[in-house]
């Protein structure tokens, strides 16, 4: 299923960024989320919403909690675009650095 929001627009806000840095060490529920942000449960919620229509994060009931985590397909999915961008010009860049000399400054005239 194709992301409904797209996940560098998610990406793009700071509170975001820090949800998804909070759920790289492991599941949590919005109140723990919350608990460690300056912002209300239902911003968290918000947010959750927005990373999830986004394909960034996962949700699941336990009871009547709702448990949120990273979903790895969506995060392989904005590496893999990142990499196919930045990989190319990391390249190119490492090989003209590598046949560049080491002592190839010019010396200043007097």
């Amino acid at each position: 299923m194709l992301p409904s929001t797209d996940p560098f627009a998610a990406l793009g806000d700071e509170n975001r960024r820090s949800i998804l840095r909070l759920l790289a060490s492991g599941e949590q529920s919005v109140g723990e989320l919350a608990s460690s942000m300056p912002i209300s449960r239902p911003a968290v919620s918000r947010h959750l919403r927005l990373l999830r229509e986004a394909g960034l994060v996962t949700e699941r009931a336990v009871g009547t909690r709702r448990m949120y985590a990273l979903d790895g397909v969506g995060a392989a999915a904005v590496r893999d675009y990142l990499e196919s961008v930045w990989g190319e010009a990391m390249a190119r860049y490492r090989l003209v650095a590598e046949n560049t000399k080491a002592g190839g400054r010019r010396r200043a005239r007097p």
